[in-house]
């Protein structure tokens, strides 16, 4: 736990932490406040501010009468901070996987350049990959790469390493990204290689990836199971980031394959 953080937030965090590693499966009750008390040394308030913060994202139902349970929820992607699928699945205690499904070289069409700030017909590296999480199909990943930058990638094992770190070591180095989150209907690939049903939605995030010196150096399309991850975004009063409003366009899937 955070000691920096207020002692409410610090229960939560660890209780939080409990029901990702399975301590607290889902479908068990919660331990009573007053054995949390007990455990933790503190006063039936903050275990209360902690347990009422976990009922409001839906990882314990019930109460008021009811006995308190732990309820299944999708792991949380935080975008506070930058981390990789593999980094965020170790950090929640699953196993990561990946599976490529295909690494090209081809032209970029009009929209990839105008994503990756290149010139249309400029060579580009395409990464199209299956991510796990415990054996289990998560997110149907596709990334592309100018091909100073993406090269390093073709010939390398990303069945069995990440890219973003093949990248650094290749002395690429991600600092900064922009996401875009909407939601989609599965398409042909996605029915073929997560095993759903045609038209199923997905959480989709558009990504642009720069380096240090703010030169785009990636644009992907991720798709994920809804069942298997949300997001989670996290703004402070000292850091103010603007609201923006932005219109979704039905014809801007600028991965969309037709057969």
């Amino acid at each position: 736990m955070n000691e920096n953080s207020p002692l409410h937030a610090q229960l939560y965090e660890e209780m939080v932490q409990r029901i990702r590693t399975g301590v607290w499966q889902p479908g068990d009750r919660v331990p009573s406040e007053k054995s949390l008390v007990a455990e933790f040394g503190t006063s039936r308030g903050p275990v209360r501010q902690a347990l009422a913060a976990l009922r409001s994202e839906g990882m314990i139902v019930g109460g008021r009468g009811a006995p308190p349970r732990v309820q299944r929820t999708a792991p949380a992607q935080s975008f506070d901070t930058f981390m990789s699928f593999t980094e965020w699945a170790r950090y929640l205690g699953l196993t990561p996987g990946q599976r490529v499904i295909e690494a090209s070289r081809r032209p970029a069409t009009e929209e990839i350049a105008r994503e990756l700030q290149i010139a249309p017909d400029t060579a580009v590296v395409e990464i199209i990959r299956l991510r796990l999480l415990d054996e289990k199909p998560a997110m149907l990943e596709r990334s592309l790469f100018p091909y100073e930058v993406g090269r390093h990638l073709i010939t390398a094992d990303l069945d069995n390493g990440s890219i973003y770190q093949t990248l650094c070591q290749s002395g690429v180095i991600p600092v900064r990204a922009r996401h875009v989150i909407d939601a989609i209907a599965a398409h042909p690939l996605e029915v073929e290689q997560m095993h759903i049903a045609p038209g199923s939605p997905l959480l989709r995030v558009r990504r642009l990836a720069y380096d240090q010196t703010g030169t785009v150096i990636e644009t992907a399309d991720d798709r994920y199971l809804p069942s298997m991850a949300t997001f989670v975004v996290e703004n402070t009063a000292e850091h103010r980031i603007p609201l923006t409003r932005q219109a979704a366009s039905a014809t801007a899937d600028i991965f969309e394959r037709t057969a």
